[in-house]
């Protein structure tokens, strides 16, 4: 059985300029929005690691940092740089009509 994707408008094109991050919610999860040099990524708030929330890490490049541990992420894929630890929950993203969409697996 295939699983069914929904697309969500989450917020207006120019709501996250760059440089900037924005906390969503979307079915009940906390997300977060990242323009990093006019790309956008779009993860959940949540660290792996231990549920810590994200929405204040560091941010270098696409690269986060948890700021509860430490653990940094890369935006783009979701993982830890350069091992094959944890991994973040990504989206795919994209505007469409003057919205941000965040495509989103039904059973999320």
């Amino acid at each position: 059985m295939s699983t069914m994707i929904s697309e969500i408008a989450v917020a207006q094109v120019g709501d996250v300029c760059t440089g900037q991050r924005k906390l969503i919610f979307v079915k009940g999860r906390s997300l977060l929005l990242f323009n990093v040099e006019g790309r956008l990524h779009a993860i959940d708030n949540s660290c792996p690691h231990n549920g810590a929330s994200l929405a204040t890490g560091r941010l270098d490049g696409t690269v986060l940092q948890c700021p509860a541990h430490g653990l940094r992420f890369d935006l783009a894929t979701g993982c830890m740089p350069g091992t094959s630890g944890l991994c973040l929950k990504t989206y795919a993203i994209q505007e469409a009509d003057g919205h941000v969409v965040i495509r989103m697996p039904d059973d999320a």
